[in-house]
């Protein structure tokens, strides 16, 4: 079993253990991740058994600063300029990967560009003690709700790895936007803490959203993801009888009153505490046991975008692909 240690003091004995090749699970400023060293490819392996992960989905490597980020990633004028803005930050930059930079080609999934970001607090604390890049995707079993406190680590994984650092509930609560970079246009991978609107201010470009039937570039491509056990009903207007309720806002759905269990996203209505609490909500409601959790109505803008995107992953048939 995993043994729970504040961040605080955790840090020498997670950098002991991530060169000895094992996994540790650490907070970010978005999600937990479950981290191995990067350039360590049986180390990388334990990742994806671990997390019963798909080997054809990458994995985003977590640098401490720009200098180890340009050793396994090949940064143009406007990844430079995004990564001054963003970084450290929840923006993960896909863009080619250095050759020869010793990354585990299971980190890229044998694709010619590297998911790279740099996380804020520990983490980032921890690679630069490493001297090595991170492989950290969220630390729950795949498919499953993202982890956004230690006890969701210990839930999910508590006994398939050694350590997981506790760094308090994570701020932003959704993963990192993701945006692929190539010659000169944005591409948007993956909703998440950093807004597109925010994205096409700081660099006057327009970022395109990605097509369907794209190859899975990146983390969190897959159709059906960070999904619980109960269904869930999106865009509920009206509760029935049995389900629970995933609320947003000061108004309710009709009938609420049948519902088995009530947690809101955030009475005031505000996109950013709804996304720190997404996946706790889920969780708690999910361990009621309800068959099916129905979701009012999230605004599709700013922070919601990340919002509806992982509720319409988890609301997606089990076990299928994007196409």
């Amino acid at each position: 079993m995993a043994r729970t240690i504040q961040a605080d003091e955790a840090v020498d004995e997670a950098v002991e253990l991530l060169d000895g090749g094992n996994l540790v699970a650490i907070p970010t400023e978005t999600v937990y991740g479950l981290a191995a060293d990067a350039t360590n490819g049986e180390a990388v392996a334990k990742i994806f058994e671990a997390k019963d992960r798909p080997l054809f989905n990458p994995l985003i490597a977590h640098v401490a600063d720009m200098t180890m980020a340009e050793r396994i990633a090949d940064f143009d004028d406007l990844a430079e300029k995004l990564a001054g803005r963003f970084w450290p930050g929840a923006l993960t930059l896909v863009l080619p990967a250095v050759e020869n930079s010793r990354i585990s080609g299971l980190v890229t999934a044998g694709l010619e560009t590297i998911a790279v970001r740099m996380p804020v607090g520990v983490a980032r604390l921890i690679a630069a003690k490493l001297g090595r890049p991170l492989a950290a995707p969220s630390a729950n079993p795949s498919g499953k709700l993202s982890a956004t406190t230690a006890a969701d680590v210990e839930a999910g994984l508590g006994d398939r790895i050694p350590l997981i650092v506790d760094g308090g509930r994570a701020r932003i609560g959704v993963e990192s936007t993701i945006l692929k970079v190539d010659e000169g246009n944005l591409t948007l991978l993956r909703p998440g803490g950093i807004s597109v609107e925010d994205i096409e201010v700081a660099t006057g470009k327009p970022v395109e959203r990605v097509s369907s039937g794209s190859t899975v570039e990146a983390p969190g491509m897959l159709a059906s993801h960070y999904a619980p056990d109960a269904g869930l009903r999106l865009n509920a207007v009206e509760v029935l009888n049995g389900e629970a309720l995933l609320a947003f806002g000061p108004k309710r759905a009709a009938g609420v009153d049948r519902a088995k269990a009530v947690m809101n996203l955030s009475p005031d209505g505000s996109l950013l505490e709804a996304a720190a609490n997404l996946f706790s909500h889920l969780h708690s409601l999910d361990r009621l046991g309800a068959r099916i959790i129905a979701v009012e109505p999230i605004p599709d803008q700013g922070l919601g975008a990340a919002i509806n995107d992982r509720l319409s992953r988890a609301a997606a048939p089990r076990g299928g692909m994007k196409k």
